[in-house]
């Protein structure tokens, strides 16, 4: 039964690829190339995100990726490189605050999704980062797991959630000075009905948007190729693996330490195919 079922996957993850091939084929997108010490990658880039194609477009030409290291590796999550500071970087040191000295804007499009082979941007977090702007540089390559139906279930509910928290965040922000004149001249009973107020127009706003779900074609992708639907709406994923699925596993899995940085440096040479 296993065999069985093992054959049944890699023939759908064949036929996953193929279909991405045929994609570029027509859509005539932009290739990369990613080469490693544990093999090549090729990616197609998104006409739909200009700003990271060019950019990544950019950076790669100029030869800027060149003997960088993947500094942080989480296996059944994703792969990150792109800090020029890990060049040369003596093992234990930590990485990853490095980049060009810009952001780029998100381009964040629902069409996109953290499916396994998925290539974003990195970013800092929400609390610093609202917009959503992405590095310069750093980008991660997912590899993510297989979800069960009932998983993918909770991840909604989670999604929900999330986005529930971040428009009253949102809201609470706007209103931060009128809150904070309350406290300021002891006005606790207005600060209490002011807050209450504000979470109702938190409620009301969040009732205009539509429910974060997941649509059929994405579950089926989750639930057969796997990736990592919890970052979905969160990051401008700008291209997608067609070549190297297995390359992506073996770096996922190698050894880290515990700053998630492998043991036995990961370097990349990057360069545009087409």
């Amino acid at each position: 039964m296993m065999t069985k079922i093992y054959s049944s996957f890699l023939i759908l993850v064949c036929f996953f690829q193929i279909s991405c091939a045929g994609n570029l084929q027509q859509k005539g997108e932009t290739q990369v190339e990613i080469e490693t010490n544990y093999g090549v990658m090729k990616f197609r880039l998104y006409d739909e995100t200009p700003i990271h194609r060019d950019n990544f477009i950019k950076l790669a030409s100029e030869g800027y990726f060149n003997d960088l290291l993947f500094h942080r590796v989480i296996d059944q999550f994703m792969i990150q490189g792109g800090d020029p500071q890990s060049k040369n970087a003596p093992a234990g040191q930590r990485i990853g605050n490095g980049g060009p000295d810009y952001t780029l804007e998100a381009e964040i499009n629902p069409q996109f999704f953290h499916k396994k082979g998925a290539l974003a941007a990195a970013r800092k977090g929400d609390n610093v980062n609202p917009e959503k702007k992405s590095s310069g540089s750093q980008f991660f390559i997912i590899q993510g797991k297989v979800f069960t139906e009932a998983g993918l279930d909770s991840i909604e509910v989670m999604m929900n959630s999330r986005r529930a928290q971040s428009i009253e965040t949102v809201v609470f922000k706007e209103h931060q000075a009128e809150l904070s004149h309350f406290m300021q001249t002891g006005q606790r009973d207005s600060f209490n009905v002011r807050i209450a107020e504000l979470k109702e127009l938190a409620v009301a706003k969040l009732s205009e948007e539509t429910p974060y779900k997941l649509d059929p074609e994405k579950r089926k992708i989750y639930t057969t190729i796997g990736g990592y639907p919890s970052l979905d709406e969160g990051y401008t994923v700008f291209g997608e693996l067609i070549e190297g699925f297995d390359v992506l596993d073996q770096i996922a899995s190698v050894k880290t330490d515990h700053a998630d940085r492998p043991l036995e440096d990961v370097v990349m040479k990057v360069k545009v195919l087409k």
